[in-house]
């Protein structure tokens, strides 16, 4: 039996309003599969404000358990707005259903074995704990890119804040819409102090002490 997910997490993320469906269990679950990869699956959620380093430092972590032959898969924000989500705008509730997508497909991921880094700010704090409840046996790991709002304005690498700061974008998350900091995330990343492979390191680091890879 796959211990990964959550069943009951996966119910209460939202109701369904299909019928007559049926939980189908595969054939080969999620504990063949992690023998066979080596690794065990899980999320790595990093969230922070925009500018704060989230991508770069997912995709830094990526690289480096790719290098040491561990399956992984990064979901970034940006990118999945291209796509699954792209009939989603900003307000609070497609934010809300904006992550309660992505937390369903990053848990599927790390059902098949997979090491998935997510980067998305994901503000608040509820809609994060919805994810975690997706996942049995401390498989979420919060990463919270602890960078200070200054510096993310700073360094501004799309340009945001500036357009936020001039009314061109209303409700960006720390300028005019609020964003919710992790009470207890498994990991704290302080980018404006700690550089990209320091800051990498110490998120592996964590991945195996807790026996996951």
């Amino acid at each position: 039996m796959c211990f990964l997910l959550n069943l009951g997490g996966l119910q209460a993320m939202t109701e369904s309003q299909a019928t007559n469906i049926t939980w189908h269990q595969a054939t080969i679950d999620c504990a063949a599969r992690e023998r066979l990869l080596n690794q065990k699956g899980c999320i790595i959620w990093f969230t922070g404000l925009s500018g704060s380093g989230k991508s770069t430092l997912a995709n830094e972590v990526a690289s480096a358990l790719h290098q040491n032959q561990h399956l992984t898969y990064v979901l970034d924000g940006d990118n999945i707005r291209h796509g699954l989500n792209k009939n989603l705008g900003f307000s609070p509730e497609d934010r809300e259903e904006n992550i309660r997508r992505i937390g369903e497909v990053a848990s599927l991921f790390a059902d098949a074995g997979v090491i998935t880094a997510t980067a998305f700010i994901s503000p608040y704090r509820a809609d994060r704990e919805k994810v975690r409840s997706l996942l049995e046996g401390g498989r979420f790991i919060e990463v919270y890119v602890a960078c200070p709002i200054e510096e993310c304005e700073k360094r501004d690498p799309k340009g945001l804040y500036k357009k936020a700061r001039s009314g061109e974008i209303k409700g960006f998350t720390g300028i005019d819409a609020p964003y919710e900091a992790p009470g207890k995330p498994e990991i704290t990343v302080d980018t404006s102090t700690l550089n990209l492979e320091d800051s990498a390191r110490k998120v592996i680091g964590y991945l195996e002490s807790a026996g996951l890879i």
